[in-house]
């Protein structure tokens, strides 16, 4: 019955035409705290300073598996970049997660959201839903439908939000104690006449 409902749901972006990132207006960022395939738990908080984009996606849905390789275009071609990719799967069995895994292989977490919950927390009401994170940990911007990563205009949200400073770093700029100064060289004191006298005696 849930695949049903998020399968109508696509239907409707599809329709529509290409999406486009839009600036987020929707209120705070929800929590999102889920294991990935192995088990090993990821938490939105942990990744604070970086970009994030966290996706939201199913094996049965078309425009979410067209999109996966731009996705892993983009996380390869800011390797070593304060970026990251959590994609969330909508309430699919591990063996089917597994097996989509196997076909196409991406470097990235793939998260569970066993119920939908965080799905329902996230707004995420069609499928591609796609969320940017800024490094100060807020939403800034996002997508529903298929994106091309790799695209310039995506791209260049992306470098925007890579180029702003992480959450402390203003900070610790401004409490870092000035630079050591060098003390004045001590002046020799004046020779007294009788000084020089006896120097040239």
């Amino acid at each position: 019955m849930l695949r049903l409902l998020w399968t109508l749901l696509v239907a409707v972006p599809l329709a529509a035409g290409a999406a486009e990132l839009k600036p987020w207006s929707g209120g705070p960022t929800p929590a999102l705290e889920l294991e990935d395939l192995a088990g090993q738990v990821h938490r939105l908080a942990d990744y604070r300073g970086k970009v994030v984009l966290v996706n939201f996606w199913a094996t049965w849905c078309e425009p979410c598996r067209a999109e996966m390789p731009s996705i892993d275009g983009l996380r390869s071609s800011l390797d070593g970049k304060p970026f990251q990719v959590l994609a969330v799967n909508l309430a699919e069995p591990l063996s089917r997660i597994e097996k989509f895994a196997g076909t196409m292989p991406l470097h990235f977490p793939l998260l569970r959201d066993r119920d939908g919950a965080v799905a329902k927390a996230w707004r995420a009401r069609l499928l591609p839903a796609s969320f940017l994170i800024g490094r100060d940990g807020r939403i800034r911007y996002v997508a529903y439908g298929e994106l091309d990563w790799t695209s310039e205009p995506v791209r260049s949200v992306v470098d925007q939000l890579l180029r702003e400073e992480a959450p402390g770093q203003r900070r610790a700029a401004r409490d870092a104690p000035p630079p050591a100064q060098k003390a004045p060289a001590a002046r020799a004191a004046p020779s007294s006449a009788a000084d020089r006298t006896r120097r040239h005696a």
